[in-house]
C-alpha cells in the first residue's frame, strides 16, 4: 500500500474548477479562494453564498451541468456533486488529461487528497490519514488549535524580518544555522504569548547583538 506524498501547491492566479454547487462545493471554493486561485464552479444550482460570490465577481459561475470542455486550462479539479456517476466521469476525464483531481469522499477516484489544515497566520499544519479517517484528522486539527496560538503567527512575522538581517550579517552557512536555531529554540514564543515584548527584544539582542533593527 502506497502512502500519499505531501505537497503544498501554489494556486495563485490558476484556474481551479469545482464541479457541484452545494455546501461541500462551497467549502472547497472558500478554501481555494484563500490560496489566491481563480475559482470556477459549474452546477445548475448554487448555494446562496456561491451566488453572492459570483455576483461580486469573486468566482466564475457556470450554471449548467458539467461538460468535458470545462476542464480546459484547469490546474486542479474538485468534484463535489451528489452523483457518483458524474463524479466518476470527472475523475476519469481528468486522469486522461493528467489533471489533478479530487473527488469528495472517494479516495479511489482521486489522484490527490485534501488534508485537514490548521492555520495560524503564516504557520500551516496539514493532517492526513491517507483518506482512512478524515474525522480523526479533524480531531487532531482541533487539538492543534489549543497548542498553537497567535504567538506563533507573531513569531513568524518577527522571524521574517530577522531572517533577512541574519542572511545579510552572516555569510557563513553554519553561523546562520546557529542563529536560527538559537532563536527558534529560545523562549521567545512563550514571551510573546505572555506579552513580554521587552524581554523578546533582550533575547534577540543576546543572539544577534544590539545592531539588529525592528521592521
Amino acid at each position: 500500500m502506497f502512502n500519499y506524498y505531501p505537497v503544498y501547491l501554489n494556486l495563485d492566479g490558476k484556474k481551479c474548477l469545482v464541479v457541484g454547487g452545494g455546501k461541500v462545493a462551497e467549502r472547497k471554493i472558500r478554501s481555494i479562494l484563500e490560496a489566491g486561485a481563480r475559482a470556477y464552479v459549474v452546477s445548475p444550482e448554487l448555494t446562496d453564498w456561491l451566488e453572492e460570490a459570483a455576483l461580486k465577481g469573486k468566482i466564475t459561475a457556470i450554471r449548467r451541468n458539467y461538460t468535458t470542455t470545462d476542464l480546459e486550462n484547469a490546474f486542479i479539479v474538485i468534484s463535489a456533486t451528489d452523483s457518483q456517476v458524474i463524479n466518476s466521469r470527472v475523475a476519469s476525464e481528468c486522469r486522461d488529461r493528467n489533471i489533478l483531481v479530487n473527488v469528495v469522499d472517494c479516495p479511489a477516484d482521486c489522484n490527490f487528497i485534501v488534508p485537514a489544515v490548521f492555520r495560524q497566520g503564516a504557520l500551516s499544519i496539514s493532517i492526513s490519514t491517507d483518506g482512512k479517517s478524515p474525522m480523526l484528522a479533524r480531531r487532531i486539527k482541533e487539538d492543534m488549535e489549543t497548542k498553537f496560538g497567535p504567538e506563533y503567527h507573531e513569531f513568524l512575522e518577527l522571524m521574517s524580518n530577522l531572517r533577512e538581517q541574519i542572511i545579510k550579517k552572516f555569510s557563513d552557512e553554519e553561523q546562520r544555522r546557529d542563529m536560527f536555531k538559537k532563536l527558534v529554540y529560545s523562549d521567545i514564543i512563550q514571551l510573546l504569548k505572555d506579552g513580554q515584548r521587552e524581554k523578546v527584544k533582550e533575547r534577540i539582542s543576546y543572539v544577534l547583538g544590539n545592531d539588529w533593527t525592528q521592521s
